[in-house]
């Protein structure tokens, strides 16, 4: 079969389909389910790099391919399913012209992702002709960034009693969107620094759950 199909991707590939998952949940109107599907889809690529890592005789075609794949299911999993938690709550809007505006927003946010992830892959690609070291610094905001903000700000929307509404919602999507294709650098979390967003992702899910 095409493709590659071994445990470096496999982490990838279920975080695609989690968010698959999360997309239907938000057309069925089950927003607290879809939030906890992109979480959980944060959570696996976190991980996936380090996972592939471990495979020392991989090819220059499993690598490249892990890249790529890397980034068309980030496509899906932080952009197509937080545009569509935010659009389907426009959807539900009496208002038609604040639904048109939050539809436009989403295109806008799926449209940033889309450049940022398509530069990180051009980028990666020309760094990796100069160096075998490991990105320490990023450009631009991370999408993978979303399945944390986005969860965070429905979670105090809960805790404080307000409607997580599709202004909230297309408010983050606006902010993170510039973010993404913004020029500033970001430095890579470390080990430390993944443990504690790891710590706010399972507080995160806790108040999911709780609220």
């Amino acid at each position: 079969m095409l493709g590659v199909y071994n445990y470096t991707v496999v982490m990838t590939y279920v975080a695609m389909i989690v968010s698959f998952v999360g997309i239907s949940y938000v057309l069925d109107g089950n927003y607290k389910e879809a939030i906890l599907c992109l979480m959980v889809s944060g959570i696996l690529d976190m991980f996936d790099g380090k996972v592939a890592s471990t495979k020392k005789n991989r090819t220059s075609f499993e690598k490249n391919f892990g890249i790529q794949i890397d980034s068309m299911s980030d496509l899906i999993c932080y952009g197509v399913l937080p545009a569509m938690i935010v659009y389907k709550l426009g959807c539900e809007s009496k208002y038609v012209p604040a639904h048109n505006i939050v539809t436009a927003i989403c295109a806008c946010y799926l449209l940033c992702a889309l450049i940022r992830l398509a530069f990180f892959n051009v980028d990666e690609a020309e760094r990796q002709k100069g160096t075998t070291e490991e990105r320490h610094i990023y450009k631009g905001l991370p999408v993978t960034s979303i399945a944390l903000i986005m969860p965070a700000i429905y979670d105090i929307c809960s805790v404080v009693k307000k409607p997580f509404s599709e202004y909230v919602g297309a408010a983050i999507l606006i902010v993170c969107g510039i973010a993404f294709i913004s020029p500033f650098k970001l430095i890579k979390p470390n080990l430390l620094g993944k443990i504690v967003l790891i710590c706010v992702g399972i507080a995160e899910i806790a108040a999911l759950f709780y609220y």
